[in-house]
């Protein structure tokens, strides 16, 4: 599918008129848009979703970049939530700001581009602590997948996924603010089934949606029981975090129910949303 004029009149179109929630101001939001690993086609068509979504509702000013300098400390403080749209990193290192340093500078001090790369981690990191939001959009769970602290910061490190199929998306809580987009039946959609690891064990967050293990065909290692969240949101520090999985394809978007769930995401991480945020982990002990 183009990424075209007719295409970005049509999620125009779709798009919802206003946001779902009080807005105090127009806040600024940066999309993140660089990929060294796998190219999810979806990319652009994300970044224009993210665009239309914050300019019809008028709830946003949306900056795009692919520039890894929008992480240092002075250049987040400008934006009040960053979009990381498929950010995939190389399968080697798993680290974004390592692989676009390298690539640029080959011959430099390996170990100077590695604190660098830290450096770049630590301050977005430290940007979520201090009250900046992020919202993680499929493919960008994996920019710093072998983080420890980037796991925890996000809720789950990207495992694996089997081929794309139809997915019953079911609402973890129909009541909960976040998803009222949505029937309180779910939806269906044809997407990658993600599944996680490291920090996902703990739960340390709350969930939005779902599938169920056991209708997930061709599975690494075949699981029929329980459920995988879909999209969760944790709160971090003074910040918000928040994760959907939705979706690796652009013919998704023409959902409006899907439009209205990331602008309201959008309005979550940027502050504008007072919701439950229970961490599912510490509710079950």
């Amino acid at each position: 599918m183009k990424l075209d004029e007719a295409w970005k009149a049509k999620i125009q179109g779709l798009a919802p008129e206003k946001a779902s929630f009080p807005v105090s101001k127009r806040k600024k939001i940066l999309v993140f848009s660089l990929h060294t690993g796998f190219e999810h086609w979806v990319i652009p068509h994300t970044e224009e979703v993210v665009k239309i979504l914050g300019a019809k509702s008028g709830a946003f000013e949306v900056k795009a970049s692919k520039d890894i300098r929008m992480f240092e400390a002075e250049n987040l403080t400008k934006f009040d939530a960053v979009v990381l749209n498929n950010t995939c990193s190389k399968s080697d290192r798993r680290n974004l700001f390592w692989d676009k340093l390298y690539m640029e500078n080959p011959e430099a001090d390996t170990v100077m581009l590695m604190q660098h790369a830290a450096d770049l981690e630590k301050s977005l990191l430290d940007y979520v602590e201090n009250g900046g939001g992020l919202l993680v959009l499929h493919g960008g769970i994996t920019m710093q997948n072998n983080s420890r602290a980037f796991s925890r910061l996000v809720g789950a490190s990207f495992d694996y996924h089997p081929v794309q199929q139809l997915i019953d998306v079911k609402l973890a809580d129909p009541s909960h603010p976040l998803v009222q987009a949505f029937p309180k039946t779910g939806f269906r959609h044809v997407d990658e089934p993600y599944f996680y690891k490291n920090a996902y064990e703990t739960l340390d967050f709350t969930p939005l949606l779902y599938f169920e293990n056991g209708k997930v065909t061709e599975q690494k290692t075949p699981n029929t029981e329980g459920i995988t969240y879909v999209s969760w949101i944790r709160p971090q520090g003074k910040g918000k975090v928040m994760y959907c999985s939705p979706s690796h394809n652009a013919q998704s978007f023409e959902n409006p129910d899907l439009l209205r769930f990331l602008l309201n995401g959008m309005q979550y991480v940027a502050g504008d949303v007072d919701c439950d945020e229970m961490p599912i982990g510490k509710s079950r002990n």
